[in-house]
C-alpha cells in the first residue's frame, strides 16, 4: 500500500507518459532510472494567505509553487487562481511544462503554482489584496535566474500587475521574475495572443503534412471562451477557415448555419469574458444557438478541426468518437491534457490504422497540449530574452520567432514520433513529443548528476 495521496490528474499525466516513451525505453533500458526520476518535483512550496476583505473580515487561501524541473533552466511555469486548484492539478501542469518547455528550444525549467482563490465576484480591491499577500511568500522562492511565473486561469493582466509591484516593494528591485507584464512595463508583444497563434501555426504543419492543405474552407470547432480559444479563433479566420463554436463552464455557443464567428463577435466575446461574465451574456439572436452545461464535440455533425482551448479532460472517448463520425481529421490541444487516456486512444487507434501515407481515410491526427500550445511559454521565454537584454522586439519580430519555435517543434516530434512510435504510416505526434521532450530533459539530468 502506497504511502502517498492519492492524485488523480497527476497519475493520469505520468500514465501518459510512460506509456508513449514504452518503444524508446525497450531500447534504452538505461533511461527508465531516469523516468523515475523526473515524476518527483525537485520542491513543492505551500502556504496560508491570509487577506482582508472590503467588509473588514479576514479570508483565507491556500497558495503553492511546484518547481519541478531546473536541468534546462529557471523554473517557468504559470499560476492559477480557480477554486479547483489542489497539489494534484498543480503537479499535473507542472509535470508537463517540464516537457513542454523543452520542445520549444528555450532554456527554461518547469514549474506551476496558484492558489484556491476565486477572483470572480471580487472587487479589484480585493484582488489587489489577495495578490500581495500571496507575493509575500512566493517572493522568497522566485527570481529571475530561479522561478519566473507567469499568468494562468484567473490570472490575467491585472493580477500580474499587481503581483509584480508587490514583489517590486518587497524586494526593491525591478525585475523580470513574471511573464504576461503590460506592455509598457517589461511586457512583450504578441504574448496575451501567442498560445491561439501557436496551436494555429502548429496545425498548419499538420494540415499540410496528412492532406497537404491550408486552413482555407475549414470548419473548426473551439472549446472556450479566453486567451487561447479567442486568439486561436482570430488566427483560423484570418487564414480563412470557419469558426463554429465556443465554449465556457456554463455551455457551448454553436453556429446554426455555415458562417460561423466573425472577428467582431469574437470581440464582443472577449469583452464579455473581460467583464468575467457567462456567455449567456452574449447576444446570440438566431445565428448561434446556447447549449446548457454541453461541450462543442457532440454538437456539429460535420466539421473537420477540433481544438479543445478550456480545460483538462474536455474530450472523452464517446466525444472522441463523435468527432470521428462528424468527420473531424485533427484534433489539436490548446488546453493541458484536454483529452482523456481513452480519447487518445481512440484517436490514436484511427492514425495506427492507417497502413499507407496514401491513403489515410479515417484518421484523427491528434497533437497534445505539450507540443500544440506551447506557444505561449515560448514568448513567455522570449520575454524574459528581452528582459535580461532590456530590449523590446516589435510585434512582427516576435511572431517571426514564434512560428519559427512551432514549426520547429512540429518537425521535432513528427521526426521523433516516426523514430519510435509504433504502428501507422503516419508519425505518432503525441509519443514524439514526449519522446523528444523527455530525452531532452533527461540527457540535462544526467549531466548534471540526478540520475546515473
Amino acid at each position: 500500500m502506497s504511502n502517498l495521496p492519492i492524485e488523480a490528474e497527476f497519475q493520469q499525466a505520468v500514465d501518459e507518459i510512460t506509456q508513449t516513451l514504452e518503444p524508446f525505453l525497450a531500447k534504452n533500458p538505461e533511461y527508465r532510472k531516469a523516468l523515475e526520476v523526473v515524476q518527483i518535483p525537485e520542491r513543492v512550496v505551500q502556504f496560508r494567505v491570509t487577506w482582508e476583505r472590503d467588509d473588514g473580515s479576514i479570508a483565507v487561501n491556500r497558495g503553492y509553487r511546484v518547481q519541478f524541473n531546473s536541468a534546462l533552466g529557471p523554473y517557468k511555469g504559470g499560476l492559477r487562481l480557480h477554486p479547483s486548484v489542489n497539489l494534484s492539478i498543480l503537479k499535473f501542469l507542472g509535470f508537463e511544462q517540464v516537457f513542454k518547455n523543452a520542445l520549444t528550444g528555450l532554456m527554461m525549467g518547469g514549474g506551476k503554482g496558484g492558489s484556491d482563490f476565486d477572483p470572480k465576484g471580487k472587487s479589484d480591491g480585493e484582488i489587489r489584496k489577495f495578490c500581495y499577500a500571496f507575493m509575500q511568500e512566493l517572493s522568497r522562492h522566485i527570481g529571475a535566474d530561479t522561478d519566473v511565473p507567469a499568468g494562468d486561469i484567473g490570472t490575467g493582466g491585472r493580477e500580474i500587475g499587481f503581483m509584480f509591484g508587490a514583489y517590486k516593494k518587497y524586494k526593491n528591485e525591478f525585475s523580470g521574475i513574471l511573464t504576461g507584464k503590460g506592455a509598457n512595463w517589461g511586457g512583450s508583444f504578441i504574448r496575451p495572443e501567442a498560445t491561439g497563434y501557436g496551436l494555429v501555426y502548429y496545425v498548419s504543419e499538420m494540415l499540410r503534412d496528412l492532406d497537404n492543405t491550408d486552413w482555407k474552407g475549414k470548419r473548426v470547432l473551439i472549446s472556450g471562451a479566453g486567451n487561447v480559444a479567442q486568439y486561436a479563433a482570430l488566427k483560423v479566420l484570418e487564414l480563412g477557415g470557419t469558426v463554429l463554436s465556443l465554449s465556457d463552464s456554463n455551455g457551448a455557443l454553436i453556429a446554426t448555419g455555415d458562417e460561423g464567428f466573425t472577428a467582431s463577435e469574437i470581440a464582443n466575446i472577449a469583452d464579455i469574458k473581460l467583464a468575467r461574465q457567462s456567455l449567456t451574456a452574449f447576444d446570440a439572436g438566431s445565428k448561434f444557438k446556447w447549449y446548457e452545461g454541453k461541450r462543442p464535440w457532440t454538437l456539429v455533425s460535420k466539421a473537420d478541426v477540433a481544438l479543445p482551448s478550456a480545460s483538462q479532460n474536455e474530450v472523452n472517448g464517446e466525444e472522441a468518437k463523435a468527432l470521428i463520425k462528424a468527420g473531424v481529421r485533427y484534433v489539436a490541444e490548446g488546453s493541458n491534457m484536454g483529452c482523456t487516456l481513452e480519447a487518445i486512444e481512440i484517436f490514436e487507434n484511427s492514425r495506427k490504422s492507417v497502413t499507407s501515407a496514401n491513403d489515410t481515410n479515417g484518421i484523427c491526427f491528434y497533437a497534445p497540449g505539450k507540443a500544440a500550445n506551447c506557444g505561449g511559454v515560448a514568448v513567455s521565454g522570449l520575454e524574459m530574452a528581452q528582459n535580461s537584454q532590456r530590449l523590446k522586439w516589435t510585434p512582427e519580430e516576435v511572431d517571426a520567432k514564434l512560428k519559427d519555435i512551432m514549426i520547429t517543434c512540429y518537425k521535432t516530434c513528427w521526426d521523433t514520433g516516426k523514430q519510435y512510435a509504433e504502428g501507422g504510416a503516419i508519425p505518432s505526434l503525441v509519443a514524439g513529443a514526449n519522446i523528444a521532450g523527455f530525452i531532452k530533459v533527461a540527457d540535462a539530468m544526467r549531466d548534471q548528476g540526478d540520475w546515473w
